[in-house]
């Protein structure tokens, strides 16, 4: 009989790592809505024909990929974006997942990193009440936010 690996239940937030580029934890966002996982970042490619990435979050962090691809990725309002893609070991919960990761402009947003479908798929069960102690950083952003707003207008 073959047995499926037991899914594990997350909340709407969680911490996760990337320790191919840092030891640092990040806060994400875990939407299922979502069908491709998306990294806050700036990409470019160098003389080399590398990928060189900043990452943006609590530091800024530098890594250069000399696999990469680009993907067209759609907003729920039906605008359409094309950006770099790459190939990242994340952790979720303790469960080290290789997957894809667009490079997106995620100031605005309160969580630098959004895990979609491409990494929840088959492995996690999400129930949006658990926060495991997220709410804070999150109202902290979103109040930073808010005033950076108010300071453009």
């Amino acid at each position: 009989m073959i047995t499926e690996k037991e899914k594990k239940v997350i909340g709407g937030a969680e911490t996760v790592l990337f320790p191919e580029v840092s030891n640092a934890p990040v806060h994400a966002r875990i939407d299922s809505g979502a069908r491709t996982s998306a990294i806050w970042g700036e990409a470019a490619i160098d003389e080399t024909k590398q990928l060189v990435v900043t990452f943006y979050g609590d530091k800024q962090i530098t890594h250069t990929f000399s696999q990469y691809g680009k993907q067209v990725v759609a907003s729920s309002n039906g605008h359409t974006d094309t950006r770099f893609a790459v190939k990242l070991l994340v952790v979720v919960a303790g469960r080290k997942i290789r997957a894809t990761f667009t490079i997106a402009n995620r100031a605005t947003q309160v969580y630098p990193v959004l895990i979609g479908r491409n990494v929840l798929r088959g492995k996690f069960v999400v129930d949006v009440k658990i926060n495991h102690g997220l709410k804070q950083a999150e109202k902290e952003r979103i109040e930073k936010l808010q005033s950076l707003i108010k300071k453009e207008e």
